[in-house]
């Protein structure tokens, strides 16, 4: 289901007394979806605001909580909001009026919060009965001009009051500040950007209508977050996140080295990533340090220890230095003063969150009411056009205000010239209203007007002020028809007003943009060497150095027996794939070695939804490799592309109810040889194969109902081919086809095959 069925389809019930009981469901969660969308979590793409957020805006409006007045108790604020406008409870409204005047979660804070307004460590704001609030200079652009009938006021959720449908912001908040929400089958996350820089490209827009993606960000390179930190993705990947409105920023520290006596020398961290705290950073190197056993473990896994081992070489003290003065400032001492400095950061770089990606998502509601996700230009052409109806109505408010005033002063006029008459006229007559209109040709309004001044209006020298309030505001109507008749006259005053708007409250770039390779984990130094994985029936696996070890020296547990002992190198990855076609991926150099039993293969890895091991392989990555199942499909997948840093591994092969993991065959030949468990072979070519980084692949040869798919091989061309199996009497069989024998079970892929002779149920292949 999409955004637009969300719409399209009517929330509300039938007036009927009976519903289907589906009906009744998919009816009721329809209309609590479209509830959150449009009422909670998403903001608007005008004013970039969220009801709350615009409710409590509103609500200190009304309060004259401007910048000019003295804070008051946030709890005040928070009770005329849920009193008047928002029908939730006190907690969700002053958690929000907490986010919008904290400086480091908005680029541009529109509450200024006095008392504990919270933390960037994540310590919580202080209850609102002890905090206070007023409205910052900034929410100014967002509610100047919320009085000149700019936009729709509708009725609150009792009828009693008015609220705005939305503020008339003069400038494109939701860039400025972003979002970040969560509805119904939505989310948005909205970077913040710098005020001069969204101010130039909606100038620039404003000016060429024709203006491509790559014009605006020559002016809005990127986004500006509040804590500052380095945007290090390259051009490309932040322009294909303005593109569509969705992608993966990349974001690091900022730190500078400081030099110490003798050679010395620590690195202090001063800006953090936008989201990442500096007790985050702290508990991260505490928990690699100091590691614990995971959930459901012992002992600290092999992993873990190398990773300790690995930062302990590098790192000697780390200390939080933070303070009202330097709000981010943590120290890093190395542990020698002759290790290199990049080194010695990219090994906190890659395992702690001073690097880090941020998402981007910019879903909101747009100008037709929709819930969409946007592009750069989309959000900037709507809030373009949301601008100039903007203007348009604030001067056909203005033009009728003045309008009324000429008629109220027209009235006026004639009664100061003609005062005697005005005067005989209301003194003669029994209902004076009337016979004023009658008498001068006047409105009920200028009558009504003329019978409430006071004598004293009708001196001698309020007719010179008379004249010279109609003639400035005859004028001022002949500027305002101007101005709403020409569209280049609304663009020069729309231009003036955001230049005036960034002059007045832009401020620097706080986030540096410079593209850097992104730090990949470090690794320990493992020399290359032979070693032998050997893993059992039951799940253990460990190592031994060297190839061609006997297998009758390999020993194992009680009840215990070999599943498999592979020959590869200590540099080369192991993986292994459980019956749920999940892949998972192990060093090879944090195997136990020796002559033990070794270890669990569920203690280095974690197995996801109650898989167990079913096939392993160790090789060369860059080797292709024919993965399939015993439902017939399958694929060649280089196994790089098969492995993961995750301990939960990754999807990997798609498998079918009741379907198992065939045992994955390397690709040596140009043929490929698959056998079903009904002895039939086929042979075909290695080209009609699909090549892919997992999923269920295509069908590698046909089978009967009751039949499945026993083995595949891929030998070399000139080798023979040696199928071993299930004979007569149950007893164990192997046929050797030579490369020759072959010929006669060559098909293209998907066929059947060619039954084999001597018969043999086939249950490996190699």
């Amino acid at each position: 289901m999409n955004d637009n069925d969300l719409l399209s389809r009517p929330p509300a019930l039938p007036p009927s007394d009976t519903l289907p009981l589906d009906q009744y469901a998919e009816r009721a969660y329809l209309s609590y979806a479209m509830s959150v969308v449009r009422a909670r979590a998403l903001p608007q793409v005008e004013d970039g605001l969220k009801p709350v957020q615009r409710r409590i805006l509103y609500a200190m409006n009304e309060m004259r909580l401007t910048m000019a007045a003295r804070h008051v108790k946030s709890a005040r604020v928070v009770g005329d909001v849920i009193g008047k406008y928002h029908p939730h409870g006190d907690s969700s409204v002053y958690d929000a009026m907490v986010r919008v005047a904290q400086d480091f979660s908005l680029r541009y804070p529109l509450v200024d919060g006095q008392g504990n307004f919270g933390s960037r460590d994540g310590d919580s704001a202080a209850a609102m009965r002890y905090t206070e609030c007023r409205l910052t200079p900034i929410a100014e652009l967002l509610l100047a001009e919320i009085d000149r009938g700019t936009v729709d006021f509708i009725p609150n959720y009792d009828g009693a009051f008015k609220e705005p449908s939305l503020l008339p912001a003069r400038l494109p908040f939701v860039l400025l500040n972003g979002a970040s929400g969560i509805a119904v089958g939505m989310a948005t996350e909205i970077p913040p950007h710098n005020l001069i820089e969204v101010a130039a490209a909606a100038s620039h827009l404003i000016r060429h209508p024709d203006a491509t993606l790559d014009d605006i960000l020559s002016l809005l390179p990127g986004p500006d977050f509040p804590g500052g930190g380095q945007l290090i993705s390259p051009p490309s990947v932040i322009r294909d996140a303005y593109t569509s409105g969705r992608g993966s920023l990349r974001l690091r520290a900022r730190w500078h080295i400081e030099e110490l006596a003798r050679g010395q020398w620590r690195v202090i961290i001063d800006e953090l990533p936008h989201g990442v705290s500096t007790a985050q950073v702290l508990a991260e190197i505490e928990a690699i340090t100091n590691p614990q056993p995971r959930a459901g473990k012992k002992e600290v896994g092999q992993e873990q220890k190398a990773l300790k081992q690995l930062v302990l070489g590098v790192l000697d003290t780390v200390r939080d230095e933070s303070s009202d003065k330097a709000p981010v400032r943590i120290v890093l001492e190395p542990r020698s003063s002759r290790q290199g400095r990049d080194e010695f950061m990219a090994v906190l770089l890659a395992h702690t969150h001073l690097e880090t990606s941020v998402s981007v998502n910019c879903t909101m509601i747009g100008r037709d009411g929709r819930p969409q996700q946007k592009g750069l230009l989309q959000i900037l052409a709507e809030w373009v056009d949301f601008r100039y109806h903007t203007v348009q109505r604030r001067s056909r408010f203005r033009l009728d205000e003045v309008e009324r005033r000429i008629h109220i002063l027209d009235g006026r006029m004639i009664a100061f010239l003609r005062i005697e008459e005005v005067i005989r006229v209301i003194r003669e007559s029994d209902e004076p209203k009337p016979a004023l209109i009658a008498a001068f040709g006047l409105s009920e309004i200028q009558a009504e007007d003329i019978l409430e001044i006071r004598l004293r209006q009708l001196a001698r020298l309020e007719g010179f002020r008379i004249e010279k309030e109609l003639a400035e505001l005859r004028a001022e109507r002949d500027s305002l028809r101007r101005l709403l008749d020409d569209r280049a006259a609304q663009t020069r005053l729309i231009l003036k007003e955001i230049d005036a708007d960034a002059k007045k409250y832009g401020d620097a770039r706080r986030t540096l943009i410079e593209t850097v390779a992104p730090v990949a984990p470090a690794e320990i130094s493992v020399p290359d060497e032979p070693v032998t994985v050997i893993v059992s029936k039951n799940g253990w696996v460990r190592s031994r150095q060297g190839h061609g070890i006997d297998p009758a020296s390999i020993a194992y547990k009680v009840g215990d027996f070999a599943f498999a002992a592979i020959e590869t190198r200590s540099i080369w990855p192991l993986l292994i794939v459980d019956t749920h076609g999940r892949a998972y991926t192990i060093k090879v150099s944090e195997l136990p070695g020796g002559r033990g039993d070794g270890v669990p293969v569920s203690t280095l890895i974690d197995f996801q939804d109650g898989g167990k091991l079913a096939q392993v392989v160790a090789a060369d990555p860059e080797s292709l490799w024919l993965f399939a199942n015993s439902g017939g499909y399958g694929f060649i997948c280089k196994l790089d592309d098969a492995t993961g840093r995750q301990r939960a591994g990754k999807a990997f092969m798609t498998l079918e109810s009741a379907e198992t993991v065939l045992a994955p065959a390397r690709v040596h030949g140009q043929w490929i040889a698959a056998a079903s468990s009904a002895g039939r072979m086929l042979v075909f070519p290695q080209a009609e194969m699909k090549v892919q980084a997992g999923g269920r692949g295509v069908i590698l040869m046909a089978l009967d109902d009751d039949e499945r798919l026993a083995a595949v091989a891929v030998p070399a061309d000139d080798a023979p081919l040696v199928i071993e199996g299930i004979g007569r009497g149950n007893k164990p069989a192997t046929i050797t086809l030579s490369p020759g024998k072959r010929e006669e079970l060559r098909h293209r892929r998907a066929r059947r095959g060619v039954q084999l002779a001597p018969k043999i149920r086939p249950e490996r292949m190699g």
